[in-house]
C-alpha cells in the first residue's frame, strides 16, 4: 500500500512497531495534537486484540528518584506523588 493512502493511524502503527516513542514524539512525527496521538494509540490497541501482537507501555517514571508506580500509565503526571519532582518521563508505546 502506498504510504499516502495509509491513514494516520495505520502509519503510527508501523512505526510503534520500529521502536518505542512516547505520545509527544508521535505527536510531533506525524503533526497531530498529543491528545490526538493518544486516541490513535487506544484505538490501535483495540484492533490489535483480535492479532498475535501486542502494545506495550512503558509507564512513566520519576526522572529523579525513579518512582513508577503511577495510577495512570497512559498520561504524563505533572509531578511526581513521592518526591514532588516535576521532571517526570512520559510512557511510551510500542507493538511486538
Amino acid at each position: 500500500m502506498r504510504e499516502a493512502s495509509r491513514t494516520t493511524r495505520q502509519r503510527i502503527a508501523d512505526r510503534l512497531r520500529e521502536e518505542p516513542l512516547p505520545a509527544s514524539a508521535l505527536a510531533r512525527e506525524f503533526d497531530v495534537r498529543a491528545a490526538d496521538a493518544l486516541s490513535h494509540v487506544e484505538h490501535i490497541s483495540q484492533s490489535l486484540e483480535p492479532t498475535d501482537e501486542t502494545l506495550l507501555v512503558a509507564p512513566p517514571t520519576c526522572e529523579d528518584c525513579g518512582f513508577e508506580e503511577f495510577d495512570d500509565l497512559v498520561n504524563r503526571p505533572a509531578r511526581c506523588p513521592e518526591c514532588k519532582s516535576e521532571a517526570v518521563a512520559e510512557p511510551s508505546f510500542v507493538i511486538e
